[in-house]
C-alpha cells in the first residue's frame, strides 16, 4: 500500500514508522520544507521523536501530497479543516486526530465530506508506538469494507487493530478523554491522591457515555479501547500531554505557559470549550468539562474541587 501520512508531529511520525514496519510505501507530508528536507537527508524527524528511524520513509512539504492509496490525517484539530480542504480527491482518509472542529463543534470526519473516511483511536502514546512497544487500537467507519481493509493493512504482531461501526462514538471518545485528562492532571498537581484520581476518571467515563447517548453513539463504545482504554493511559501516563498540562496549571501555570513548557499541541485546551458548548446545545450536564473550562478562564482550582464535591448526592 502507498500511504501518505499528513502531519509531522509525534503521532504522525510514529504512525509513519508503524506503517513502514508493515512493509508499506510511506511518505510523510509536513508543513515546513526544512523539516521535510531534514527527514529526507538524515532519516530522522528533527523536531519530534528524533530517535525514530525514518530512513525508509519519504518526506514532502505541503501543499504537495504524495500519490497514495490512503491518506492518514495526523494534524491537530485546529488545523484539520484547513488541511482537509486541500486534500486530493480519490484515496480514502484515515483520521488520527483527537478533537472537534473548533469553529463548528463538529466531528472531524465530517470535514472530509466526499471522501471514504475512517478514524483510528485507542491508548496509543506516540513515543511508545514509535519505539515499537505493543499497543492496540480501534478503527471506526460507516464503511465496513473500508474498516476491514484498513484493519488488514495495519494490524501486526505489535499493533492489534479492532474494527467498530460506531464512528460517532469513537470520535467523541477521542475528543472528550483529553478534557478529562486535564482534570486528572489537576488532581496530580494538587496531590489529592489516587482515590480522588480514580473517582474522577470513573465519573469522567460516565460523562463521556452521557455525551455519547445524546449524540446517537453507542455507550458501550466508551467502555472499549477508544473510551476507557485511551482515557486510562491519557489520565495516568507521565507521557500524556493533557495530563501534564493539567498538572502544571494546578501548580500555578497559565494554560499558555503549560502548553509552551510541553512544547507540543495539547488538544484538551482547544477541545474543552468546544465540548462544553456542544453539551449546552444538547442540554446535557458535563460537570467535569464545565469545571475544566472554568479553571482555564481563571477560576481557582480548589474552589472548583469544593463545588464538585459538594454537588447533590445522586444514584450512580
Amino acid at each position: 500500500m502507498r500511504a501518505g501520512v499528513v502531519g509531522g508531529g509525534s503521532w504522525g511520525t510514529a504512525f509513519a514508522r508503524l506503517l513502514a514496519d508493515r512493509g508499506h510505501d510511506v511518505t510523510l507530508a509536513v508543513r515546513d520544507p526544512d523539516q521535510a528536507a531534514a527527514i529526507a537527508e538524515t532519516g530522522r524527524n528533527p523536531r519530534y521523536l528524533t530517535n525514530v528511524d525514518l530512513t525508509d520513509v519519504s518526506a514532502v512539504a505541503l501543499p504537495d501530497f504524495p500519490e497514495a492509496d490512503l491518506l492518514v490525517m495526523a494534524v491537530p484539530s485546529e488545523a484539520f479543516a484547513q488541511v482537509a480542504a486541500t486534500l486530493p480527491e480519490g484515496p480514502p482518509d484515515l483520521s488520527l486526530a483527537k478533537g472537534l472542529d473548533p469553529s463548528t463543534g463538529n466531528r472531524l470526519s465530517t470535514l472530509l465530506e466526499g471522501h471514504p473516511v475512517a478514524a483510528l483511536s485507542g491508548p496509543n502514546l506516540a513515543a511508545e508506538i514509535g519505539a515499537g512497544l505493543p499497543g492496540a487500537a480501534v478503527i471506526a467507519s460507516d464503511d465496513e469494507e473500508l474498516a476491514t481493509w484498513l484493519q488488514h493493512e495495519i494490524n501486526s504482531q505489535i499493533f492489534r487493530v479492532y474494527v467498530n461501526s460506531d464512528l460517532i462514538g469513537v470520535e467523541l471518545c477521542a475528543a472528550a478523554k483529553n478534557v478529562i485528562a486535564l482534570a486528572a492532571g489537576g488532581v496530580d498537581g494538587l496531590e489529592a491522591g489516587d482515590n480522588a484520581k480514580a473517582a474522577l476518571i470513573t465519573r469522567g467515563l460516565a460523562e463521556m457515555a452521557r455525551l455519547a447517548a445524546a449524540c446517537g453513539a453507542r455507550p458501550e463504545t466508551f467502555a472499549g479501547l477508544a473510551g476507557m482504554g485511551d482515557l486510562i493511559v491519557t489520565c495516568w501516563s507521565r507521557l500524556g500531554r493533557n495530563r501534564r498540562a493539567g498538572e502544571l496549571i494546578a501548580r500555578g501555570a497559565t494554560p499558555e505557559e503549560a502548553a509552551a513548557e510541553i512544547g507540543q499541541v495539547v488538544e484538551g485546551l482547544t477541545t474543552a470549550p468546544v465540548l462544553r458548548d456542544l453539551a449546552h446545545r444538547l442540554e446535557i450536564e458535563l460537570p467535569i468539562t464545565e469545571g475544566v473550562c472554568q479553571v482555564l478562564t481563571g477560576v481557582d482550582l480548589l474552589e472548583l474541587v469544593s463545588a464538585l464535591m459538594g454537588r447533590r448526592p445522586r444514584e450512580e
